[in-house]
């Protein structure tokens, strides 16, 4: 042996080095880019069932509407053919003070009466009333 040193390969001692040298942009950018397509993916998938299920929620929220009213009428007989507001089912607490009557899109549900049918309507997700979108539950009114 001459000397003290022990002979390394050239290719040993290069690569220690590039094994600490860390991250590379690209190799962040491809990480961002498959991150970004697995969340379009989801989100291809799980918004139109999030629009479904707000659209059920306001079909089952306007039939407990009809059903409160319904009840209403029955124990308020003398009212003749006056149709309760939300505000005044919350008064005779016939709906829970703290409860919440509006629909999934933030607007409130509007009761309508004709003769002895009661109905519930809102404007749906685009929030124009009279468009194909509306929710309905029990009698709507003839035109």
């Amino acid at each position: 042996m001459i000397g003290s040193k022990v002979f390394q390969p050239r290719s040993r001692r290069s690569s220690g080095r590039r094994r600490s040298r860390g991250v590379t942009l690209v190799e962040v950018l491809i990480v961002v880019a498959i991150l970004s397509l697995i969340a379009g993916g989801v989100a291809i998938y799980a918004v139109p069932k999030f629009q479904q299920a707000q659209k059920d929620t306001a079909k089952t929220d306007a039939k407990t509407l009809v059903q409160v009213v319904e009840v209403w009428k029955l124990n308020h007989p003398g009212t003749g053919g006056e149709c309760p507001t939300v505000e005044a089912l919350k008064a005779d607490k016939a709906i829970k003070a703290d409860q919440n009557t509006n629909d999934p899109w933030g607007k409130p549900y509007r009761i309508l009466c004709t003769g002895e049918e009661y109905g519930v309507v809102r404007s749906g997700p685009d929030g124009k009333e009279g468009s194909e979108d509306d929710i309905w539950a029990g009698a709507r009114p003839t035109k």
